[in-house]
């Protein structure tokens, strides 16, 4: 009989064997967050279709092909959360954090849902850690989620980490050089992708991200808004810069760097890693989005934020090795049905002592039970038979020296713990 149903393609299954690094990097988020003073938040996982559309733009990618949509039993159109920004500026008004003091620095980790080809590292339900910092304007906020950003990489070992840089201006600016990029453009619109021509009047500036082909020697020779920015937007810029250099973080200005949402202003910033090729290679970004309250209807408010990927992320921990893969501290063996209770109070006293234990009640061999040990990456294991039942003992083995020892009951915790630190 064939399976009533398999795995949703773009979808993915937690296992055991990679638990340990989404704990690593959950645990890592929130150490790295909350030391920098940001606070946890949670919003549902379905949001009104109309903040997305407002929030990423009609013409954007996110709205007009990847959004999981669906009418509700009222007749309401409801999406699944595409990205993390919008519903927390949603809120931040509606919980009244704009009220508190400011900036409100808060950060979450949550699943994502866009219907796009799955790749590696990209899936349809996808999750992320992410920060915003609403409420405040200086740059300087634009360096501390930089370096929130940069840390987390850095306590979770990930080194070869490229820090690309832009700004893309904002209201005052930008729209001059909207047409200042249609101008250079318009001459070429023919040879360009199809995307590419649509973007053309909805927002030039996703021209640059574009990954074609035929697109690329245009973007290369293209304006840059660097070089047209109005003074306060060049004056933060500078600010971001020199931060950045202050903190030992070393950064490449990318003049093509956009991002993929209409919201953005000013900084704008991507992590790349380099064993990841291609397009495939950005493990996150974000930046400033100072209309974006305005845009949802709110009263203008300022923030600044980034989101990172995870699965991208869970690619390099595996590349690293299994640092993050802890086998149990014990494997206790009960050689027979008899000593199975005696051992299972032995597993008991251990885990009470904050031990991690497996217990393992079958009726294989010892030698095949100890390769199963050795597979699970046990570092000592107990062992219970008859006669150790009989005796009130165990035996005590070192599974890295493959040596042993019997104990009396009342020792058996100390010498695991003894074994233990000399592994």
């Amino acid at each position: 009989m064939a399976p009533v149903a398999q795995r949703v393609r773009g979808t993915q299954d937690l296992l055991p064997a990679d638990r340990p690094y989404w704990d690593l990097m959950e645990r890592a988020a929130s150490e790295t967050a909350g030391r920098a003073g940001y606070q946890r938040i949670e919003t549902p996982v379905f949001e009104a279709s109309e903040l997305f559309k407002r929030s990423a733009g009609e013409g954007s990618d996110v709205v007009s092909k990847e959004m999981y949509s669906f009418t509700d039993r009222g007749g309401r159109s409801l999406s699944l959360r595409p990205e993390g920004t919008a519903p927390i500026v949603r809120a931040y008004f509606d919980g009244g954090l704009d009220q508190e003091p400011q900036p409100a620095r808060l950060y979450y980790v949550g699943p994502f849902f866009r219907y796009d080809r799955p790749q590696a590292g990209r899936y349809r339900q996808f999750h992320q850690f992410g920060i915003e910092a609403i409420g405040e304007v200086h740059a300087l906020l634009d360096v501390e989620a930089i370096q929130v950003g940069w840390e987390w990489f850095r306590r979770l070992g990930v080194g070869d980490l490229a820090l690309k840089l832009n700004s893309i201006g904002d209201e005052v600016c930008r729209p001059a050089y909207r047409e200042m990029l249609r101008d250079y453009y318009r001459p070429h619109l023919a040879d360009l992708s199809e995307d590419s021509r649509l973007r053309f009047e909805k927002n030039p500036l996703r021209l640059f991200d574009s990954k074609d082909p035929e697109d690329q020697p245009y973007k290369e020779r293209a304006p840059r808004i660097v070089d047209h920015l109005c003074a306060p937007c060049a004056e933060a810029f500078q600010i971001v810069q020199a931060g950045l250099r202050a903190e030992g973080i070393s950064f490449e200005l990318d003049p093509t760097l956009v991002r993929g949402l209409d919201y953005y202003t000013r900084t704008v910033f991507e992590f790349q890693h380099g064993s990841l090729s291609g397009a495939q290679n950005a493990l996150g970004g974000g930046g400033r989005y100072d209309g974006l309250a305005a845009e949802l209807g709110y009263r203008a408010t300022p923030g600044i934020g980034f989101a990172l990927g995870l699965e991208r992320t869970l690619l390099i921990l595996r590349q690293l090795g299994e640092s993050a893969v802890e086998g149990p501290d014990v494997y206790a063996v009960a050689l027979q049905p008899a000593d199975q209770a005696y051992a299972g109070r032995l597993a008991s006293s251990l885990r009470a002592r904050g031990l991690r234990v497996v217990l393992d009640p079958g009726e294989a061999r010892l030698d095949a039970r100890l390769r199963k040990a050795a597979r699970r990456g046990a570092r000592v294991a107990v062992i219970i038979g008859p006669d150790e039942r009989a005796r009130g003992e165990a035996v005590i083995r070192d599974m890295r020296l493959k040596t042993q020892a019997t104990v009396p009951e009342g020792e058996i915790v100390a010498a695991v713990t003894r074994t233990l630190g000399e592994i």
